[in-house]
Order: C-alpha cells, then sequence, then structure tokens
C-alpha cells in the first residue's frame, strides 16, 4: 500500500524540457511536459479519445497533443481541441494532478486535489545556492520496494561493508558509532559519530587528511519519501563533537550535503533522485564532479544490493527478518508511514 496524501518528486526540473516526459507513480502512469509559461502540468498518461499514451505526443501552445489523433489538452486535463472537430465531445477530459517545483524538483500530489498543501513539501534549499554549495545530481531506478530504499538509508552501519572502498571505510568504526535517534511529528532524525578513525578513500581523496578525524553523519527522514544527509570530518580531537553539537566553526571543514527522494513506481521498483552538495571546496568545480563520481558509485552498490534483496523477498516472502541495534532509526521510519496509512484509511 502507498500512502497517496503526499508530494511525491516525479522529475529534476531539467529533465522537463521540449517534449512530454512519461512517468509512473504509485502504478500510474503520467506525463509531464511545459506549459507555454513555462510551468510544469502533470496528466494522466491516457488520452480520453483512443487511450493513447500522451508522452508520446508533443507540446504544444496550448498544451500537449497526443501523437495518434492530435487532440490537444491543456494543464487542467480539459480537451481544448480536436482536429477536424469544431466541438470537443462531452468527457473529453483527463486527470490532471497537482504540481509544484521547488528546489530544483517537480513534485506530484497523488491524492486527493483539494487535499494538496503546499506546506507538506519537503525544502532542500542546497540546490539554490550553488555558491556554497555548488551540486550535481541524478535519478537511478530500482528494482524494489521504495520502503527498501528508506531502510537503507535508516541504517548506515552498512557502509563499512557494502562501500567500504568509497564513503564507508573501516567497518568496526560504523558498528561502534555514536548515535542519537529521535523521532520527530513527520518522521526520524539520526546523528552518528565517529570519533579517532581512519578517514575512508572518498574523504582522503577530497580533503587529503593526514591523520585520524572525527566523523559525522546528519540524518533526517520526512516520511514517506525524503531522507537529508549532511556528511562531514574534521581533524580527530578539534573539539568538533560537544554535548551532541557541532561546535566547531564549519568555514573550512570539509563537508556534504545528499539529498535522497524515493519515490514508488510499483510495489517492487522505485525512483531514486539523489544530489551531492560539495560544501568544502566549492569553487573548484571538479571537486563537486569527483565527489558526484564517488557517491554515484556508492549508490550503484547499493543498487546492487537491493534488487537482490527484492528479488529474495518475493521468492521467500515469509522469511523471517530479526532486527538488531543498528534498525533503530529504519523502525522509526516505517512507523511514520504506517501512520500515514493509518491515518489515510480512517479519514
Amino acid at each position: 500500500m502507498f500512502v497517496r496524501n503526499a508530494w511525491y518528486i516525479a522529475a529534476w526540473s531539467d529533465e522537463i524540457a521540449e517534449r512530454p516526459l512519461a512517468r509512473r507513480i504509485l502504478g500510474e502512469p503520467l506525463a509531464l511536459f511545459r506549459d507555454a509559461s513555462g510551468s510544469v502540468a502533470a496528466l494522466q498518461d491516457r488520452c480520453a479519445h483512443r487511450a493513447a499514451p500522451l508522452s508520446v505526443g508533443q507540446v504544444v501552445p496550448r498544451g500537449i497533443q497526443c501523437g495518434y489523433h492530435g487532440l490537444v489538452f491543456d494543464t487542467s486535463g480539459k480537451c481544448v481541441l480536436v482536429p477536424g472537430d469544431h466541438k470537443v465531445p462531452p468527457g473529453a477530459q483527463v486527470k490532471a494532478y497537482p504540481v509544484i517545483e521547488q528546489d530544483a524538483l517537480v513534485w506530484v500530489w497523488m491524492g486527493n486535489a483539494s487535499e494538496a498543501d503546499h506546506r507538506l513539501l519537503t525544502r532542500f534549499p542546497y540546490h539554490n545556492d550553488a555558491r556554497n554549495w555548488p551540486h550535481r545530481h541524478s535519478m537511478m531506478q530500482v528494482s524494489a520496494d521504495y520502503q527498501l530504499v528508506i531502510d537503507n538509508l535508516m541504517d548506515l552501519s552498512h557502509l563499512g561493508f557494502v562501500h567500504k572502498g568509497y564513503v564507508g571505510g573501516d567497518a568496526a568504526t560504523h558498528v561502534e558509532a555514536k548515535m542519537r535517534t529521535v523521532r520527530t511529528p513527520n518522521g526520524v532524525r539520526f546523528e552518528r559519530w565517529m570519533l579517532n578513525s581512519t578517514p575512508p578513500p572518498t574523504y582522503l581523496k577530497a580533503a587529503g587528511f593526514k591523520g585520524k578525524v572525527d566523523r559525522w553523519q546528519e540524518v533526517e527522514f520526512v516520511a514517506p519519501n525524503s531522507v537529508l544527509q549532511w556528511n562531514g570530518a574534521i581533524d580527530a580531537g578539534t573539539g568538533a563533537l560537544n554535548d551532541w553539537h557541532y561546535s566547531h566553526p564549519r568555514e573550512g571543514c570539509f563537508s556534504f550535503r545528499l539529498f535522497h527522494g524515493v519515490t514508488p513506481v510499483t510495489e517492487s521498483s522505485s525512483y531514486y533522485f539523489w544530489s551531492s552538495a560539495n560544501g568544502y571546496n566549492q569553487d573548484d568545480p571538479g571537486a563537486t564532479e569527483k565527489l558526484f563520481d564517488e557517491i554515484g558509485q556508492t549508490f550503484e552498490q547499493d543498487k546492487a544490493i537491493l534488487e537482490a534483496q527484492q528479488e529474495r523477498i518475493a521468492e521467500m516472502p515469509d522469511g523471517p527478518l530479526v532486527e538488531i541495534h543498528g534498525d533503530a532509526a529504519r523502525i522509526h521510519a516505517r512507523r511514520a508511514i504506517e501512520r500515514m496509512l493509518e491515518a489515510e484509511a480512517h479519514r
């Protein structure tokens, strides 16, 4: 089951240009396009005439034109033109979805349109701050349940096993991390500190640390689909951790931010939208590119694990799954989604 009354990422802003873009969200086919003013619209990807996908048509001044018989639908889903016909047949309408374009992302509301509330949108303003946080972004399709992708982001102890050649490093460092988990009104937040640890390969390439470091990871899950992350490190013993508050001056430290947006396609497949923002060497485009490449490699490793996990779960759906100490944040995240599902069921 999916939470329907929520904003889901349909695309990065730069994915929607002159041609319609096809996406499937919560099992529903969508056609996204920009109108004459440049605003993004999302319609059900099914022409009201003969059910041809609108996404294989083209964008015209009045809306999106079906590539089969040329019917044109505006951003509200209303048919405004039938070639060769002086009037539009009654019922020539397709479903339109509320859309917000913000922070370089296009969000679509998949539930009751009257309940679409822009205040529920997850913000990530770092995408708009190219001076202090230059970033690169991407999207990958993962053949796994979106909640498995969220699970993976909620338990970072896997970094030392899956990503030891990149952002992970020593496995013991992650297993023994100092951690605090706090439930929030709409999800969960957790912090991990790895004090006096050996910097992992990605950190060494980026910052050239000469000795041990104090590492941090601050992660917030916003139900049902967004994860905001801030990672970094400074030389060990320089006062980074003080009563669970980052007290060291932030200027000059090695740090980067990650955005993760997970959109369900079907019960067993997802779109994984992600970005990496360089907060340590902002004037060097090469540093931003290298960070993006390193992070991209780790996510390819995650994809392989998640798809294998999904395959095994589908094969053995009744097999037991135990919980360990690293699951605290994951459990809170699952419960946040469950609370949203329960709230919708009792409306």
